[in-house]
């Protein structure tokens, strides 16, 4: 009777066993690979530094985040200008799949 009832509990666990490992790929779902990180960390790193060599971008105000691809850019500008300066900056950079400026003009005070 006692190695009935093992059997069954082993034979329930090996059954289970599948269930337990195919939920791993769920925690990872819409996360980036280690490889698509670096990229994204490549990308917005030539961003800044196109920003700050850029005379009309003002870097030090502008936030750039990455995630596989998709660009935004973030923060307060002066002008116009320097928020479609900044866009296209971000668009001409290799490696951008798409840009959202996210960028704020303050208007009159």
């Amino acid at each position: 009777m006692k190695i009935k009832v093992a059997c069954l509990v082993l034979l329930a666990g090996l059954n289970a066993l599948p269930l337990v490992f195919s939920t791993g790929c769920a925690v990872t779902s819409g996360r980036e690979s280690a490889g698509e990180y670096t990229d994204d960390k490549t990308v917005t790193a030539k961003i800044k530094t196109a920003l700050a060599r850029d005379p009309i971008a003002k870097a030090h105000q502008i936030n750039v985040t990455t995630f596989k691809g998709i660009v935004q850019l973030s923060g307060f500008v002066d002008t116009q200008e320097q928020k479609d300066r900044a866009g296209k900056l971000a668009k001409d950079t290799s490696g951008v799949r798409e840009v959202h400026n996210d960028l704020v003009v303050p208007t009159g005070r």
